[in-house]
């Protein structure tokens, strides 16, 4: 008899694996990052992970391994991007603009005080804001892309615009 951990590394059984689940960790990985290319390389990654490791992963454990695989590699993505911009911020500022150092000095203000607030958000609320002012998407595109309602969408963005009001004066 074979043993479990021998299955996964079976190309067949891999084959199968990997078409069972290969459209549900896509949507997963798109609702993550609202990305379709980054969201087929966190899948990629992922069943590529767990063919590297294959004779560790128990096979009853595999699409667990899989959706969890996708979700750290979307973290270190965000950690990643936090470090870039931490750089951006840490590098000198060259004043193209020709605004005041007072202007300039109130608009890092602005944007520290409005990370912060942003990071107060619930993960919920904090996904429908910036899906809908950074990435430009409609209410209704947002809805379809979490698979939630639209009524949800906007009571979750109500819910982020009032925590925001609350922690950022003059806004």
């Amino acid at each position: 008899m074979e043993s479990n951990e021998n299955k996964l590394c079976e190309e067949t059984y891999f084959n199968t694996f990997y078409l069972q689940h290969v459209q549900s960790a896509s949507n997963f990985a798109y609702y993550k990052c609202g990305d379709s290319d980054s969201a087929l390389d966190f899948v990629q990654d992922a069943f590529s992970k767990i063919w590297e490791n294959c004779s560790k992963i128990d096979f009853t454990k595999a699409k667990s391994y899989l959706f969890t695989t996708i979700n750290h590699l979307f973290l270190n993505k965000v950690k990643h991007a936090k470090v870039v911009m931490q750089y951006a911020k840490a590098v000198p500022y060259i004043d193209q603009t020709n605004e005041s150092p007072e202007y300039i000095l109130q608009e890092e203000e602005f944007k520290k005080k409005l990370q912060d607030a942003i990071a107060l958000l619930t993960e919920a609320q904090r996904e429908v804001f910036l899906l809908n002012r950074i990435e430009g998407k409609k209410y209704r595109e947002i809805a379809e892309l979490l698979g939630v309602s639209q009524k949800a969408v906007e009571k979750r963005m109500s819910g982020a615009l009032k925590v925001l009001r609350e922690h950022i004066e003059n806004i």
